[in-house]
């Protein structure tokens, strides 16, 4: 994809001339008689340290804990300090969001949806998840979605272990979450897992293509040139749009024929979708299709990418030579946390079955190290808002109406003065206490799930289908890297993937042979 970065190379370099000029001029204006963090640079070094940028943003942080760069229009604040991020977050939450320039980059993709709107907008649909997320049937629901998940992909590794082929863990968690996503949130069987459903491939992919080619607005200043002209990158996210755009679509209105058929039948709707479409019915002049279509592919990103980033971050420590023993170590704790519920350990429908949320809650140290991953590799590594008025930032740092404030989730998870000398260390043992349970962080120096009124809603999801997933997978199989030289790097996207996926080998535990089969409820076979 790094072609259409850099197929129209004479557009962005007059574009980033034009630029320079701008910045050249805006210098005195942005730094006159105001109280500023230490200017590093402008935007322009953005695209130079792209493929390394959270890296880049983190060296800089060491240097300073808040700093800015320069841009045409508008000062960039970059932070990893908590007091500014619970400024920003929770103290003086009117006065920041998503902005226009955040809206205007990402809307083609995201639309009007919760992660990229503010004012009424957002707090509608936060109102309404909000409801959804608090109900004990979608959580049980979800709960049966994501242990069936979690034995249909055990079935796929262990034919994979059983010829000694390696999986790309991470591709099989994205299609893994996926599907349980499009199961909760609109109870649709996707099936991508399986490879057989063309149509959701074909989806998936033009879903992370958009993610890539959306996050490359915020380091091209000559985007709005391409979408104009319809080249380069721009073409291909039109095109990546149109895709996704006919997936969705298709399956709104297979969803209103669906709940049209049962008007008149007491049928439970259990997956999100339709209740929001039930809503659609209250406030048809506000939630159109096109909300919905919004609502859908925000609901995608919360319930997909994060967990399946976290657990291949998770799985790629797990596999370092440093940390190898962990996995008998979490392993060791999972037989002893499902070990009063045991009856036929071996075969799925029996093993999944003892991942109630009773068991799932002893597993304090699993807890502890997703924890770790999330610290270290946070699924959003950057979170920027717009200033809506001028204020005063902790430390006396004057920002101005439209300048925009990113916090660095990445980066803050890496700094020596939040966690010690021991940053960089992947130690779960930070997260329990004397006793090994476990003790959650300041939630404005632990960023991973957001903080204050925008604090994520699906975070106890989340953790359920992490702790789900990986429970099933320790119990049965070894991992290790296919290739233990590879440096294993992240790529610079909305969403903090592993840059080529992770190719592991995995053997059984226990049992050779693992088979799934839907009509006898998830046998495990010998």
């Amino acid at each position: 994809m790094e072609d259409f970065f850099f197929s129209y190379a004479p557009i962005s370099f007059a574009a980033t001339l034009l630029l320079v000029f701008f910045l050249a001029a805006s210098f005195h204006r942005f730094g006159k008689k105001r109280r500023l963090p230490p200017l590093k640079g402008s935007i322009l070094h953005q695209l130079l340290y792209f493929s390394r940028i959270h890296d880049y943003h983190t060296d800089l942080a060491g240097e300073s804990k808040t700093f800015r760069l320069l841009g045409p229009s508008r000062s960039y604040f970059y932070t990893v300090d908590p007091l500014v991020v619970e400024h920003v977050l929770r103290t003086n939450f009117a006065k920041y969001g998503k902005g226009f320039y955040n809206y205007h980059t990402l809307k083609d993709l995201l639309g009007d949806g919760i992660f990229a709107v503010d004012g009424e907008k957002w707090r509608h649909q936060r109102k309404l998840s909000s409801y959804e997320f608090s109900t004990k049937n979608l959580r049980d629901f979800s709960g049966d979605v994501f242990r069936k998940a979690a034995a249909k992909l055990a079935a796929a590794i262990s034919n994979s272990a059983r010829s000694n082929e390696s999986v790309d863990i991470q591709d099989l968690f994205m299609r893994s979450t996926m599907d349980s996503i499009f199961k909760i949130g609109f109870d649709v069987e996707l099936d991508t897992l399986s490879g057989l459903s063309k149509e959701g491939m074909a989806f998936a992919r033009a879903f992370d293509e958009a993610g890539d080619l959306v996050l490359w607005r915020y380091a091209d200043p000559s985007w709005m040139i391409k979408k104009l002209l319809n080249v380069g990158s721009e073409a291909t996210l039109k095109k990546d749009i149109q895709i996704i755009d006919e997936f969705i679509y298709k399956l709104i209105s297979n969803k209103k024929e669906l709940l049209s058929e049962q008007q008149n039948q007491t049928v439970g709707k259990q997956d999100m979708l339709s209740r929001f479409m039930v809503e659609k019915e209250k406030d048809s002049e506000n939630m159109n299709d096109k909300y919905l279509r919004d609502i859908i592919l925000n609901i995608i990103i919360a319930g997909r990418d994060t967990t399946a980033i976290t657990l291949s971050w998770f799985f790629y420590m797990l596999c370092n030579c440093k940390h190898s023993s962990l996995q008998d170590q979490l392993a060791r704790e999972v037989e002893d946390s499902t070990a009063a519920d045991h009856c036929c350990t071996d075969r799925a429908a029996g093993f999944t079955e003892t991942l109630t949320e009773a068991s799932l809650s002893k597993m304090q140290f699993l807890h502890a190290a997703l924890t770790e991953t999330l610290r270290l590799h946070p699924a959003i590594p950057e979170d920027p808002k717009i200033c809506f008025c001028d204020d005063t930032l902790p430390g006396r740092l004057d920002i101005k109406k439209g300048d925009m404030i990113c916090y660095l989730p990445y980066s803050m998870g890496r700094m020596k003065f939040l966690w010690g000398e021991d940053a960089e260390d992947f130690r779960p043992e930070r997260w329990l206490d004397e006793n090994g349970a476990f003790q959650a962080e300041n939630p404005f120096k632990f960023t991973a799930f957001q903080a204050g009124p925008r604090i994520c809603l699906g975070k106890d999801f989340a953790y359920l289908q992490m702790k789900i997933l990986s429970a099933v997978l320790l119990h049965f199989f070894r991992f290790e890297l296919k290739d233990e030289s590879r440096n294993v790097r992240y790529k610079s996207s909305i969403t903090l993937r592993i840059d080529g996926g992770l190719e592991l080998l995995a053997s059984h535990r226990q049992t050779p042979d693992i088979v799934y089969e839907e009509e006898e409820h998830l046998c495990f076979k010998n």
